[in-house]
């Protein structure tokens, strides 16, 4: 399988660009990484360190990456999974794949809604 190009999306796309990153990627999920600093995301790719790297390489502090899975045709309320090894981060209490903190689900769901129509 060919996996897309990362996207860095930082201003508003569709949910329909998003299904399609989705198709050319995993089919129906994409993989990403958020920085809820900046507020931009990272979109595609085969790994979440491939986002992470290239959030990196845009201006973010690998601090305020998180990695997620988005799943476009569930329900918006539904569409974000929280799992990334990415976010395996002791220093910030983050001691599992999963994040924990409800502050930091919250920012991503902010920006994940408002950069996707």
């Amino acid at each position: 399988m060919v996996y897309m190009e990362i996207k860095i999306i930082k201003e508003k796309i569709t949910k329909g660009e998003l299904v399609k990153t989705a198709k050319e990627s995993f089919g129906e999920m994409v993989k990403g990484a958020v920085d809820i600093e900046r507020r931009v995301i990272a979109l595609g790719g085969e790994l979440h360190i491939d986002t992470n790297e290239r959030l990196i390489k845009d201006g973010s502090s690998q601090q305020n990456i998180w990695g997620i899975n988005i799943y476009p045709n569930n329900p918006r309320d539904e569409w974000i999974e929280f799992n990334s090894l990415i976010n395996i981060k002791p220093a910030l209490g983050n001691r599992s794949a999963d994040i924990k903190d409800e502050n930091v689900r919250e920012k991503i769901k902010e920006i994940v809604n408002e950069l996707i129509e």
